[in-house]
């Protein structure tokens, strides 16, 4: 049987990485999904998903993204706040514009996205906000990047806590997940090849994640499994924030 049969998801930033993990997933699990991103609808996106062109950082984008959901839905089952974007700068060398790119997607695009379809949810509704680690153990030159993630779990929180019972809020933080966004990460280090061999030996599951292993957990967040399920963030690393910052091999 199929986790998701019946329901409706809208998942933000779709078109790659994991997103488009979950949006697959979703599709596969028997739910009726919709994306939405910038641009074009991409040429390789599933026929059966619906796609809106949307600025997420954008009030009447947003506006918009909600009523396309109340016509091709109805109403919405499930959403899940993807989109995000990232920048590798300190504080001190982050600019006005930089906070603006940033912020606009990842901070007020999830608060855009969850104060205009909550309204159009049912009860049993889930979201699933996508954070990171770097919201407890920050990343070093990603000042505001951190920071944001940081307010995606406390969005959560409140949500859950505001909403409930109709409505279930959880967050997924993803540790080194192999996306163009995980790669841009490396591409900052002096030496991007030694960074990714020291980066997996971290991981006591011998591996990065994929974004298939982030549908997973959103899949059970997202069905009926999850009903108790609220107000929690969810690590997805490995192991590796687990694990103590002392090399073995010196002990």
């Amino acid at each position: 049987m199929n986790r998701l049969e019946g329901k409706t998801a809208l998942v933000t930033g779709g078109r790659q990485g994991i997103g488009r993990g979950i949006v697959e997933r979703f599709v596969a699990e028997g739910a009726r999904v919709m994306t939405c991103g910038r641009g074009a609808r991409p040429e390789d996106l599933p026929a059966v998903v619906s796609w809106q062109t949307t600025d997420i950082g954008a009030r009447r984008d947003v506006e918009n993204l909600g009523k396309a959901v109340v016509d091709e839905f109805g109403a919405l089952s499930i959403l899940v706040n993807n989109a995000g974007v990232q920048i590798e700068k300190t504080v001190v060398d982050t600019t006005d514009a930089d906070w603006e790119r940033l912020m606009g997607v990842n901070v007020t695009g999830v608060f855009l996205a969850c104060r205009a379809l909550i309204p159009l949810m049912a009860d049993g509704g889930s979201i699933i906000n996508i954070g990171s680690i770097s919201a407890t153990t920050a990343d070093p030159g990603m000042a505001i990047y951190n920071a944001s993630k940081a307010f995606v779990q406390g969005l959560t929180r409140s949500i859950a806590v505001d909403h409930g019972p109709a409505i279930r809020c959880n967050a997924i933080s993803p540790g080194w997940i192999m996306t163009g966004m995980a790669e841009a990460g490396f591409a900052v280090a002096s030496d991007p090849a030694a960074a990714q061999r020291d980066a997996i030996a971290r991981h006591p599951a011998g591996r990065f994640g994929q974004p298939a292993d982030i549908a997973s957990l959103a899949t059970w967040l997202a069905s009926d499994e999850a009903s108790f399920a609220t107000g929690q963030c969810y690590t997805l690393d490995g192991g590796m924030t687990a694990a103590s910052p002392l090399n073995p091999a010196l002990f």
